[in-house]
Parts: structure tokens; sequence; C-alpha cells
């Protein structure tokens, strides 16, 4: 049985999706497949040129006032980044290059909390740098990520959400079947389980 995890780093939702889906999936008994994409392409295919929370000002205001109302449910914290949403390309590009495992999913929830509990910046090479000793990671995967063969990967990828008919993160995957939003996670988990 096992789900695909695509998510954003610039995402709220996915934040909260990433801190919770390793201890869920393993209760569960699913294997997890951690994909980085990118909404920025898929937004502008749709003609937005940033997140529709702040394109759409009562969506954006429901979207952190329910951020609130899960971080309290779920004992997250989470601050506004400003400027949101936040430059996630090169965490993905390392996300990207890393292997499926427990230093990939340490490195991803090390950026979430980076940019979303302590405000830090994950555009900036150092913090990501720090993102990446924390997971018992080399710096080098900074440097690694920026090759060409990596970036493309990346960007088949964003391009292969968009084909399977993603359009938001976080999304989970099981098979064909698509499930969207942080308030979806149980709902893929359990199909996997079921159907997986």
């Amino acid at each position: 049985m096992q789900i695909e995890f695509c998510f954003e780093f610039a995402s709220t939702y996915s934040y909260l999706s990433a801190m919770r889906l390793p201890a869920q999936a393993e209760a569960s008994g699913v294997a997890v497949q951690w994909r980085p994409f990118l909404l920025g392409p898929i937004f502008s295919a749709q003609g937005w040129d940033t997140s529709p929370f702040n394109i759409y000002a009562a969506k954006g205001n429901y979207m952190w006032r329910d951020v609130a109302r899960r971080e309290n449910r779920f004992g997250l914290a989470i601050h506004r980044p400003d400027p949101f949403p936040q430059n996630g390309l090169l965490a993905a590009r390392i996300a990207q290059l890393l292997p499926q495992g427990p230093e990939n999913v340490t490195f991803c929830q090390n950026v979430y909390l980076a940019q979303f509990a302590e405000k830090q910046d994950i555009s900036d090479p150092d913090v990501l740098t720090a993102c990446a000793l924390g997971a018992g990671l080399p710096a080098e995967v900074v440097d690694q990520a920026q090759s060409d063969e990596n970036k493309h990967a990346l960007r088949l990828n964003t391009e292969e959400a968009a084909k399977r008919g993603l359009f938001g993160a976080p999304s989970f995957t099981v098979g064909s079947e698509l499930f969207w939003g942080d308030d979806r996670l149980e709902d893929a988990l359990d199909w996997a389980v079921k159907h997986g």
C-alpha cells in the first residue's frame, strides 16, 4: 500500500500535512513517496501570478483563520511568512535530489518549521543548509541540487503533476485516485488501506 504526497514548500496546508503524515502513515501501514512540485507553473497556466489566497481576499482571510484553528488542534506553530508565498524553489530542488527515506522527510519538515514556525526565509541557502544538517545530510546537497539534471527532474515532476490533474497542494494520490488538501489526508490513507 502506497500513497504519493505531492507538496509545495510555500503551501500552508502542505506544512500541516508534512508534520502529521509520517506518524499516521506508519500507523496505517502505508508507505509514502514524497514528491515536491511547484505550484507557480500550475497557477500560471490558470492565469494567476501569485497564490489564489493573495488574489482573492476572502479566500485568503479564511485560509489564515482555518490554519490557525488547525494549528491549535494539531499543536503546531504557524506564523504568516513575509512575503507570502515564499520562494521554495531551491528547497524543492533539494527534496527532489534526496532519495526517499527518513533524511528526506526530516529535511522537508525542517524547511516547513523554519518557514512557518521560525519565520525564516527558505529561499536563503544558509537556512536550507541548516535544515539539511539538522536532517543528518551533508551541506553539499544544497549545491548538488542546482545541477542541470536535478533542475530538469523537478521540472518534469511539476509537468507530470499538471498532467495528472493536480491543481493545489497538498495532493495525495493512490494510483489514479486524487485527494486534495490537508483535510483529505486521512481519506487518502483510508483509500490506500482499502484499495492499495
